[in-house]
């Protein structure tokens, strides 16, 4: 049988919420990290706790874009498309490739499942128009037949269904299947009986390609880009996130504290930090999001490196715990893992609508650093760096990211802890005692120093109301309001001094300057580096660090003529952009769809922009 070597794949499994198509995806892409390649996936499942089974709105989906060189998007659409069911195939489709391969489970595709997923024919496939290949699996049935003797009833058997589908991928693309049984084994460690289920399944559905020969060819992605040698695993942004204030409270010699309520798509972080109690980690799932904020805040004082996590809502609910951490100005990381709104809105879809909100949603002058973080991996230095910022400058720290972030995965490298910079908390000195007051302050940096309780020589109060800068006392002279609003803000901005300044990639005397800010960077840098390839003059600038921008933001601006803002919201970075370095002639290319950018169209935007 031939292999044919591929450059990239972009898979798609989809069924219903409860046909295990997360789990299959996530094995697929740790088997392909495994073995060198690299990876990007998107899970795209509804808001519904268990929809009706076989309706359109209980589609769930997984997409895994494979690559032998460095990929930086799950992909527009997919090479092969796994529809468990009619509705996966309805609602699905439109992501495949007019050339691609679609699987089904010819089982599940009885006249009642028609009927659910509202076609009027017989014939799905004539219905939709469906002109990519099709093969037609009874995979339903075989899974029982594979399973009829190993003690489990039919609906469990049926639930491995999603591994003989996997099994099928698995043998379609040359993977080796120690590495996916491996994975299950762990997952099912305390049901060795489903385990084994599962992986017979699996077997079963590779030796099914195998032994029928189910296509022409199989495929092989060879990796092709230099890896420095190191460990690597795939991981989400949410546990990259966990990681990374980790790795920061060890650096800082720090106790880890986070302080959270459960709230899509946020909820993992705290999942995953719960599980390291032996690093010293204390998380407390609290009875609502204010009271996750505050006792962070009380954690910060008490000298722990505190955090608290949540999504748009939670943040409108934790502004004013956020606010006292400002005016106590008590080091803190809020970490906002945006998804669809306004209000519950469209909780497992992503957005960037959160930016303003993040800026100036409090009450007063409340300045606050924000970050965000550009991929699934960068969220563990996104996360770093904000307690490094809220550690050594005394300060709440947002952290954006968003839900295909914080879902998605890649091939991650271990770091080493031992290359990332120190932290180095704003302490007290023995020296001061008997003469410093709260609100002493670092001349350069304007930070104040940390005196955590139980200190000898610094027993001290703070709060909610204004203190005066000298004495630490409460204030209301209005003077004294007036300095201490311009200490915070000037200590926010000087910052700047301490973060990387902007890069550029791409032409420096680019025709068009294409910026973006958070998870929206391997779709620009996909579009930028294609859009190179053909001859257009065109570069991108990408912030991850917002408030303040980095020191030399106007100048690289201020360079080309013709410039686009590409955001998933309404144009709230273009509009702060504006603010900030006045007389910008700015473009923007905005959707709010709750799906990552599409490539194509984001090549077509800016090419047209280039024509005008």
């Amino acid at each position: 049988m031939m292999v044919k070597e591929l450059e990239e794949v972009v898979v798609r499994f989809s069924g219903d919420s409860g046909d295990g198509m997360q789990l299959a995806g996530s094995i697929f892409s740790n088997v392909s990290a495994t073995v060198g390649n690299d990876i990007c996936t998107f899970p795209d499942y509804p808001a519904d706790i268990r929809a009706p089974q076989g309706s359109l709105t209980g589609v769930s989906g997984f997409q895994i874009h494979v690559g032998a060189k460095q990929v930086y998007t799950p992909g527009d659409r997919c090479h092969v498309l796994v529809a468990m069911n009619p509705s996966a195939l309805k609602t699905q489709i439109k992501f495949c490739k007019p050339t691609g391969l679609v699987i089904t489970d010819s089982d599940s595709f009885g006249p009642k499942d028609l009927e659910k997923a509202k076609f009027a024919t017989d014939n799905p496939f004539e219905e939709l128009g469906v002109k990519q290949d099709v093969l037609q699996v009874p995979i339903s049935s075989m899974c029982r037949e594979s399973l009829k003797d190993s003690g489990l009833d039919n609906k469990s058997a049926l639930r491995c269904k999603n591994m003989f589908a996997l099994g099928l991928v698995c043998w379609l693309f040359n993977r080796n299947l120690s590495a996916a049984e491996k994975m299950l084994n762990e997952k099912f460690a305390k049901k060795p009986e489903i385990a084994a289920a599962n992986i017979k399944v699996l077997n079963d559905g590779y030796n099914y390609g195998a032994n029928t020969h189910a296509t022409t060819s199989t495929y092989r992605i060879e990796s092709k880009a230099p890896k420095a040698k190191g460990l690597y695993t795939d991981i989400n942004g949410n546990k990259a996130t966990a990681y990374g204030l980790i790795a920061a409270a060890e650096k800082a010699g720090l106790q880890l504290y986070l302080g959270s309520y459960p709230i899509t798509p946020a909820t993992d972080i705290l999942h995953e930090l719960a599980k390291h109690k032996s690093l010293g980690v204390k998380t407390v799932q609290c009875e609502d999001e204010i009271a996750g904020c505050s006792s962070a805040v009380g954690a910060s004082f008490a000298g722990a490196l505190a955090a608290t996590t949540t999504s748009g809502p939670g943040i409108c609910l934790k502004s004013e715990a956020m606010n006292l951490a400002v005016i106590s100005e008590l080091p803190l990381v809020v970490i906002d893992v945006q998804r669809g709104g306004p209000s519950t809105g469209m909780p497992t879809k992503s957005e960037q609508t959160d930016l303003l909100q993040a800026l100036y949603g409090r009450n007063g002058e409340s300045p606050m650093p924000v970050i965000a973080a550009t991929s699934p991996t960068n969220c563990f230095d996104a996360a770093y760096m904000a307690a490094k910022i809220a550690l050594e400058h005394m300060t709440p720290v947002v952290l954006l990211t968003d839900a295909f972030v914080a879902n998605g995965s890649a091939a991650w490298k271990l770091p080493d802890i031992d290359n990332y910079p120190d932290i180095k908390p704003h302490y007290v000195t023995p020296d001061m005692a008997g003469q410093w007051t709260p609100y002493t302050r670092d001349e350069e940096t304007l930070v104040r120093y940390w005196a955590v309780p139980g200190t000898p020589g610094f027993t001290h109060r703070i709060g909610g109301l204004e203190k005066d800068n000298y004495t630490g006392a409460i204030s209301t002279d209005g003077d004294n309001h007036n300095l201490m609003v311009h200490l915070r803000r000037d200590k926010v901005e000087k910052i700047a001094d301490y973060i990387p300044e902007l890069e550029v990639m791409g032409d420096a005397d680019a025709d068009l300057l294409i910026v973006g800010w958070g998870g929206t960077y391997g779709h620009l840098r996909s579009a930028v580096e294609w859009m190179r390839k053909k001859g257009e003059k065109v570069a991108q600038v990408h912030f991850q660090y917002i408030n303040p921008l980095p020191k030399n933001t106007a100048e690289v601006l201020r360079r080309y003529k013709k410039i686009v803002v590409a955001e998933q919201n309404l144009g709230q970075f273009a509009g702060y952009l504006r603010m900030k370095v006045p007389g910008l002639d700015i473009s923007q290319y905005n959707e709010v769809k709750g799906q990552p950018f599409v490539t194509r169209e984001l090549i077509d935007a800016f090419t047209k922009l280039l024509e005008e």
